[in-house]
């Protein structure tokens, strides 16, 4: 089987988990036009003069039962180093001209890592990836909750505990909902085989195996490419760079896992005893995770509240891209939360730092069940008059109660981005103007715009005008024009990268500072030049179901060669006892699972394994060593296999986001 039709059978899977190469290193804006210009000046002062920047309660908390500080870690992966922690030792210092000074100092507090004692029997080690690891003393050993997004760091970090507490076994691991950094470095807890065996249990949500695998299988090259914005994955790490997401530091690109669950919760209300620790839990899904529960620990008086809430705003819209959640059903599962766990003394999460207290642990509660709330009741209130998104988003601002709580500031979600999310969750992308119904594509419109504004040189003008009265995003508007009108135009480029760097530095949320920051240098430098690393995804693909393969293969269907094609393809693996039939009709690829003797004769088949095709898909068997192997074999034309595989694209998520495709 060629190197190309490797492809034909996926697409890339989990955008949290996309490793995207770094590239020769931005070309540098002209002088002066990266440092932060008066307006944005002006703009931090207004924050400082906004919010209670005196009150350092945060911080107590964040270091509270501290056993033993990380200044140094490092993690390699394969013998390369991937994340090293002293990279953030700016954030000692005072919030420089580049940053937003709330965004800086929610990346200070998430900047405090190292062990903690949450309760006595309860550990967390945070700032080691963009989550936290959390460990529950059992009868026997360790109960561990969510370990980290990759086996490098869940090692390291474990290997860190264990040189305070006492080495004991792992006796369950706990998922809490379905994304990556919250389970890809299982592998480094617990095997397969000890899972199957019952050694080690393993619990997650309903739905948590199919959430985790398919989440981002049909639309995972545009999610991961847009990842790369949102978590400012080529930055460098500095004062005027990459400071972290706002939700943590950021996830550790190394190798990624998962391990299916052997427990699996259905209902709200159940309870599970684990090596003689009670749990009881809240199941939460449709919120921050399709697939995510809550649970209480009434032997401890504790409340772990997964991501359903945390140390800010999150994402009701991710600027990844995903469907908008419900933020309505969100509100209503932490005032659910609220009350299941109302003796809850502490409070502990899959980020950030806990609460003790019940008093303070409701009104933490109460202030997020609110955030969503506020946000849904309000949006929807503006478009029922007649507001279309970005109007609702430039029209909603929070009561002071919320407005002066840290804890609902918008360092992961924004206010802005998750009003239009509401909107879209209602009414979806059309706002009943028919002008918008049918719109010119943006590089033809910006060629009109630019012409009918007198031309290239006209519009650079405005824009300096605008940028030099701090009108960053009137500048943007017109700047942005005139690079799709014109994408050669390296005056535009260079203009509208300093433009975008002043936004960014003024940015509160960490996914709109790194989208600012990495579309200004992919304005100077372009596209990534490597695409998604397979082969990191190998042990999540290995449990993959492999029906979810032919889904992505059906979205890379290149329609306008296929009319007409009349091939059915048997694939049948050897190790499952599993065959699909997979057709093409009306330019749409079909696929069914089917029967050995099902009496519909395929014009091909191929016959093969699924780690095979594993390692087929993640670039590790080439073409040499797949027609050599006993696992794979063609019946019928080899040639029909292969003009069949030709049909579908091969995307690479290199594709340009901030200029022309």
């Amino acid at each position: 089987m060629p190197h190309q039709s490797r492809y034909a059978l996926l697409t890339c899977l989990a955008s949290a988990a996309v490793v995207l190469a770094a590239c020769s290193g931005p070309k540098p804006l002209p002088p002066g036009t990266s440092e932060a210009s008066a307006a944005t000046l002006a703009a931090h002062q207004q924050v400082r003069d906004t919010l209670p920047f005196s009150d350092d309660r945060d911080f107590e908390l964040a270091r509270r039962g501290l056993i033993a500080a990380a200044p140094t870690v490092d993690i390699d992966r394969n013998g390369e180093r991937i994340w090293s922690a002293q990279q953030f030792d700016f954030l000692a210092q005072d919030a420089p001209d580049s940053a937003n000074p709330s965004l800086w100092r929610q990346a200070q507090l998430n900047n405090i890592r190292g062990l903690f004692e949450v309760v006595p029997g309860i550990y967390q080690l945070r700032g080691f990836d963009l989550a936290n690891m959390t460990l529950i003393e059992s009868d026997n050993g360790w109960i561990v909750v969510d370990p980290l997004t990759s086996k490098e760091s869940a090692k390291v970090a474990l290997e860190f505990a264990f040189t305070e507490l006492e080495r004991k076994p792992i006796t369950a691991i706990i998922f809490t909902h379905a994304h990556i950094d919250h389970f890809g470095g299982a592998l480094a807890l617990a095997s397969l085989e000890q899972v199957q065996s019952g050694e080690v249990p393993v619990i997650a949500p309903e739905g948590f195996m199919e959430a985790a695998t398919s989440e981002n299988i049909i639309a995972g090259v545009a999610m991961g490419r847009r990842a790369q914005l949102m978590y400012g994955t080529e930055l460098p790490v500095a004062a005027d760079g990459y400071i972290g997401s706002g939700l943590g530091k950021g996830p550790v690109m190394g190798s990624f896992g998962i391990l299916p669950p052997s427990l699996v919760v259905q209902q709200t209300g159940e309870r599970l005893n684990i090596d003689g620790v009670e749990l009881v839990f809240q199941l939460t899904p449709e919120t921050e995770s399709p697939s995510e529960f809550t649970f209480y620990l009434p032997q401890f008086k504790a409340f772990c509240g997964a991501e359903l809430v945390s140390r800010n705003m999150h994402n009701i819209y991710t600027l990844r891209g995903a469907q908008a959640r419900d933020a309505l059903r969100w509100s209503h599962y932490i005032d659910e939360a609220r009350q299941l766990f109302d003796q809850s003394e502490v409070y502990f999460a899959s980020h950030h730092w806990p609460l003790w207290g019940q008093q303070e642990i409701q009104t933490f509660l109460t202030q997020q069940r609110d955030i969503y709330k506020y946000v849904h009741d309000q949006t929807v209130r503006w478009f029922n008059q007649g507001l279309n998104a970005d109007e609702v988003a430039e029209r909603i601002t929070l009561p002071d109660s919320l407005a002066q709580t840290w804890s609902v500031r918008g360092y992961h979600g924004s206010l802005k981005h998750n009003a239009k999310a509401v909107y879209q969750f209602y009414l979806g992308w059309y706002d009943g103007n028919p002008a918008n119904l049918d719109p010119l594509p943006k590089a033809t419109s910006a060629s009109r715009y630019v012409s009918l504004m007198g031309g290239a040189e006209a519009v650079l003008n405005a824009a300096a005008a605008a940028r030099q009265e701090g009108d960053y995003r009137w500048a943007a508007e017109l700047l942005n024009h005139l690079v799709f009108a014109e994408p050669d135009n390296e005056e535009a480029r260079i203009r509208l990268a300093a433009v975008y760097r002043q936004l960014g530095y003024q940015a509160e949320a960490g996914s709109w500072r790194n989208s600012y920051l990495m579309a200004a240098q992919e304005l100077l430098q372009g596209p990534p030049k490597r695409g998604v690393d397979l082969v990191a995804m190998h042990d999540v693909l290995a449990q993959t179901s492999v029906d979810k393969f032919f889904q992505s293969m059906a979205v890379r269907l290149k329609a306008e060669e296929a009319e007409g094609v009349d091939t059915r393809v048997r694939i049948s693996f050897s190790d499952l006892d599993q065959h699909y039939l997979l057709w093409i009709e009306n330019a749409v690829l079909h696929y069914r699972a089917v029967e050995p003797d099902s009496g519909t004769e395929p014009t091909v088949t191929l016959t093969l394994t699924q780690p095979l095709l594993v390692k087929m898909l993640t670039g590790q068997l080439g073409l040499r060593d797949t027609l050599f192997s006993d696992a794979l074999s063609v019946e019928g034309n080899p040639l029909t296999l292969l003009n069949f595989l030709s049909l579908f694209d091969q995307p690479d998520g290199k594709f340009p986001l901030v200029t022309p495709g």
